[in-house]
This record gives structure tokens, C-alpha cells and sequence, in this order.
């Protein structure tokens, strides 16, 4: 680990301890992703090799019963006096790589955050007389073993429909479920580790873009630099208004469903969806929902399809930057030029860590071209 940060592994099958010395002095590689979208992953890869009479008949790696599949790991960063649970997840995959060099061969773990526990039954469940946030709450509070500590944001249109008029119904796994009625109303589901060790926080809600924003990205800032490449990506295909129209459930009435523009903070000058010459149009065709309904579900195309308007991918450095990147945060990006500079929505983090080295691959997005501001947090 570089100097100044130090990492800590907890391992084990339900209420994972600190990993014994011999297994940390084997860590060759760890790799932490992050997406807003899906699940997070990990991968650590261990050095090791068949060298004593102990590993005669295997290697003492894969026999190690704290290296069995679904067992708990939990990954945390110290950087100076500041400690942060990087992962908290289960492992679902080993891998042996022998060498013929002498101390080449590697094992490599690889797993998923623990949301990866509510993603392996599938089920046939009525929810019957319940609303999207009460079915959430429901679901999470079935794992609590894992520490999962339910964080729900009512939408702002309340659907709880009666016997009479129809049955909400799960047919899929619980993880499966929770995104599906959350894309009703552009909401996401994830879990995050923390805030403690041994806790995670499942967030059901709307896209978090608000707040304070993070240390800024620097580039070409001579000894300020912090970014080691970027690149950027604008894409004229992706904004999205919508039209259409739909026959109210309740009063039979055919109404007008229409939205040319995102809900979303605007990050950019000059937003695609209303400053572009072109722009895509999407035809309404969903049936059975009330005026209310059909207008968030419209809401939620449009604000989807403008986050990957412009998209920016690079390499930070972790030691200059002096902290680790958040994902779903705000973050300000420095020394490129009034187009890209500004702020963006943290969409992507991977922290790549090995022996005296810590690098940060992100990627960020915002709606369009242009800063809104003159000066970004530092």
C-alpha cells in the first residue's frame, strides 16, 4: 500500500474477523467496482504456491476454509486518521492460476456486494394492497443477518391499489423486484457498505445528485493535478422527450402525456434535451395506468436518457487526490476548458490497490455541454 493508507480485510462465513497475517502478506492485488446501476464487485488476488510438506496434497489457499464460497468480506481503507468500509460483500468465485516459476502461482477471489444474497431465489409473490415503498421496506427488512439498514424515499405518486383492482405481483427474485418498481419512477435500488463496519445501507429512492460536492478532478494543473488521463464522450443520440397520451383507469378519460424536459439538477449550460437542434422523440403507449402514474413513468424516460449525454472516463490518482472518489455524488471537474468543466454525477468508481500504488478509474456523466459555474469545490 502506498504510504499513508493502509487496508484492512475481514473474512470469514457470518460475522467476519480480521484476516490472519500470513493471508495479508499474500494479497498481491485488490480491485473494488463500483456502478450506479448494478452491483458492486471485488476481486483480491493472492500469491501462492506449493513449496512445503503442508502443500503436499493442495495448496494451502484453496483449503483454507476462510476462502469458501459465500463467505462474508469486508474491505476497509485508512487514510490518515480517517477509516471507510470500501466492500462489503460475499464471495461467489475462486480462481487457481498454477505457475511453473516458483512462488508465480495465484488464487484470485472474486465476489459481489451483498445485495447478491436477495439476487438467488425467484419467487411468485402477491403484494396484495401495498404501494412500491411499503413492498421496499418489506423486502430489505429479509435481510437483516447482513446488516442491511432499509433507507426508503417515498415516490411522489403513491399507487396502492385496492383487492378489486388488481394484485401486485412478484415473479422474479427480490433483487429483480426492487429495480423493476423502482424504474417506475426513475428511482434506483442499491447497498452501500457502511456507515459502520458489518452494516450496509439499501437505498431505495431517487437518484442522489444534490449536496455538497466532492474534492474537484484536476487536469494539466501542474503540481494541483490529480487526474492521470481523462476522456470525454458527447453523445447527440441519447436525449429523450416524450408524447403520447393515456385512457385514465379511474374516469376512462383519454389524456395527454407529454415531457420535453429532465428533472434533474442541471449540471450543464447547455442541456441536450433543450438546446440541442435534434433530439429523440418517444411515443407513450402504456395502458392501465392512471393520468398521474403515466406522467412519472414519462418523467422517468426522459430523465434517464439524459444522464449519459456526456460521459467522461479517466484515472485518478488516489495519493494527490487525498481521498476516495463517492459514488452517486456530485464532483468538480477543473482544467479543460469551459465545454467540460464543471460539475458531474459520479457514475462509475473502480479502486485498483497493490503494493505501493492506488489508482481510482472513474466515470461521469451530466446532461449536456457548458459550466454552469466559474469555480468548483477544492
Amino acid at each position: 500500500m502506498p504510504l499513508g493508507i493502509n487496508l484492512t480485510l475481514l473474512i470469514g462465513a457470518n460475522q467476519p474477523k480480521p484476516a490472519p497475517r500470513l493471508l495479508m502478506e499474500a494479497i498481491q492485488s485488490v480491485e473494488v467496482t463500483y456502478s450506479d446501476e448494478g452491483s458492486s464487485g471485488f476481486q483480491i488476488i493472492f500469491r501462492g504456491g506449493r513449496a512445503g510438506r503442508n502443500d503436499l496434497q493442495d495448496y494451502q489457499l484453496i483449503k483454507n476454509p476462510l476462502f469458501q464460497v459465500f463467505n462474508r468480506v469486508i474491505l476497509v481503507v485508512t487514510m490518515g486518521a480517517t477509516a471507510q468500509v470500501l466492500m462489503d460483500g460475499v464471495i461467489t468465485n475462486q480462481q487457481l492460476s498454477p505457475s511453473m516459476t516458483p512462488g508465480g502461482s495465484t488464487f484470485t477471489i472474486t465476489g459481489e456486494d451483498v445485495s447478491v444474497m436477495m439476487d438467488l431465489e425467484e419467487k411468485s409473490v402477491e403484494h396484495t394492497a401495498q404501494d412500491e415503498a411499503t413492498i421496499a421496506r418489506l423486502l430489505v427488512s429479509n435481510y437483516s443477518k447482513y446488516g442491511l439498514i432499509p433507507q426508503v424515499v417515498n415516490p411522489p405518486v403513491r399507487d396502492q391499489p385496492t383487492r378489486n383492482e388488481r394484485i401486485p405481483s412478484q415473479q422474479g427474485t427480490d433483487l429483480e423486484y426492487l429495480k423493476a418498481i423502482a424504474q417506475r419512477f426513475a428511482y434506483v435500488f442499491y447497498v452501500i457498505p457502511g456507515p459502520a463496519s458489518g452494516s450496509n445501507t439499501a437505498y431505495w429512492g431517487p437518484p442522489q445528485r444534490k449536496g455538497q460536492a466532492q474534492k474537484a478532478l484536476s487536469v494539466n494543473m501542474g503540481s494541483f493535478s490529480n487526474v492521470n488521463s481523462i476522456n470525454f464522450q458527447n453523445n447527440a443520440l441519447a436525449a429523450t422527450a416524450v408524447e403520447g397520451s393515456v385512457q385514465d383507469r379511474k374516469t376512462n378519460k383519454i389524456r395527454p402525456v407529454q415531457e420535453y424536459n429532465s428533472d434533474r439538477p442541471q449540471l450543464a449550460k447547455q442541456a441536450a434535451l433543450t438546446q440541442q437542434s435534434h433530439r429523440r422523440l418517444k411515443q407513450f403507449r402504456q395502458t392501465g395506468r392512471e393520468t398521474a402514474q403515466a406522467d412519472a413513468h414519462a418523467q422517468a424516460i426522459t430523465d434517464r436518457s439524459v444522464d449519459d449525454v456526456v460521459t467522461v472516463t479517466g484515472e485518478l490518482d488516489t495519493l494527490r487526490y487525498g481521498g476516495l472518489l463517492q459514488l452517486r455524488g456530485l464532483v468538480g471537474l477543473r482544467g479543460v476548458g469551459h465545454s467540460y468543466d464543471g460539475y458531474y454525477y459520479v457514475k462509475n468508481v473502480t479502486h485498483k490497490i497493490s503494493k505501493g500504488e492506488y489508482k481510482q478509474n472513474f466515470t461521469i456523466t451530466r446532461e449536456g455541454l457548458g459550466t454552469t459555474t466559474q469555480r468548483v469545490s477544492i
